[in-house]
């Protein structure tokens, strides 16, 4: 199906933007929603607007062949944050594509927070969103993947605790018992990919990571680290109080200068949760094309 036309939403974005590239160079033709202007060219036609605009999401999802909602908010002060953007801009999109002539396949790109919805605002509005992509069953085919943390180049989230194993130190919230899963950004594109190419229509929700039996916990990360960077490397774990405590002030503090935080209570419950690991055999039988390749031992020099 290469070289039919692509929608793409947060393709500015640290997923969007290598999904893009892969696009391009796989031969599709992408039709990209941005907010700043940019330049067109052979490959790549981008869409001014945004997802509260519908006259731009119409020329976005006009005639294409597939949707990929990429665009999610991963910072904010309240719920009313989160819900207008992953919520109602899901809405609007999956509104928008549903009423085409012939409503495209649509995969949104949600998160693994998705399953456990009442821990914090975000994972609330990814669980909603979700709910809403669902509610389109019958009229439009439909896909949901639940990717857990992503990192690789680019990646602003995950860079400063992998940079930090470098200097021998791994700071952690949780406990000696809490086990976690990664996801290479290439990774996650490359199953993207194989869900755009093949023929076979896989509706549901999907969780993916890197395929590591039982994901990882702290003692596994810290070995991987002294192999990588031939040097001892400590993991500690910081107070849950204190952790706590700086999450309220930082929140507080958001409100009142009006930023948007990442560290707030609810992320610290995300990051304390000790269960994080995927299941990833529902979508390899689903995509017999994809697998994950990509492992934290010979990518983590890279994702620093």
């Amino acid at each position: 199906m290469s070289g039919s036309s692509v929608a793409v939403t947060g393709a500015t974005g640290f997923i969007g933007n290598v999904l893009v590239q892969s696009l391009i160079k796989n031969g599709w033709k992408v039709r990209a929603l941005t907010r700043t202007p940019r330049v067109n060219d052979e490959s790549t036609q981008w869409i001014p607007g945004d997802l509260d605009d519908p006259i731009a999401l119409q020329s976005l999802v006009k005639d294409v062949s597939a949707v990929v909602h990429c665009a999610g908010l991963v910072r904010g002060s309240s719920l009313k944050d989160f819900t207008h953007t992953n919520v109602e801009g899901t809405s609007n999109l999956v509104r928008t594509s549903v009423q085409q002539d012939q409503p495209p396949r649509f995969l949104l790109i949600s998160s693994l927070a998705a399953r456990e919805p009442n821990l914090s605002w975000y994972a609330n509005s990814k669980y909603m969103a979700e709910q809403l992509v669902a509610d389109s069953s019958g009229v439009m085919p439909w896909t949901v993947f639940r990717p857990t943390a992503v990192y690789g180049p680019g990646d602003k989230e995950l860079s400063p605790l992998f940079r930090a194993t470098r200097y021998g130190i791994l700071p952690m919230v949780g406990s000696q018992t809490s086990r976690y899963s990664l996801l290479h950004v290439s990774d996650l594109v490359s199953a993207i990919l194989c869900w755009l190419s093949t023929n076979t229509h896989a509706q549901g929700v999907y969780e993916l990571d890197d395929g590591m039996p039982g994901g990882y916990d702290c003692k596994s990360l810290t070995s991987i680290a002294e192999d990588v960077w031939g040097r001892p490397v400590r993991c500690f774990f910081l107070p849950a109080t204190f952790v706590l405590l700086l999450a309220n002030i930082n929140l507080l503090l958001a409100r009142v200068l009006r930023y948007a935080p990442m560290l707030t209570p609810g992320k610290v419950r995300e990051i304390r949760h000790p269960d994080w690991v995927c299941d990833i055999s529902p979508l390899t039988q689903a995509l017999p094309c994809w697998h994950p390749c990509v492992r934290l031992r010979d990518a983590l020099p890279q994702a620093i």
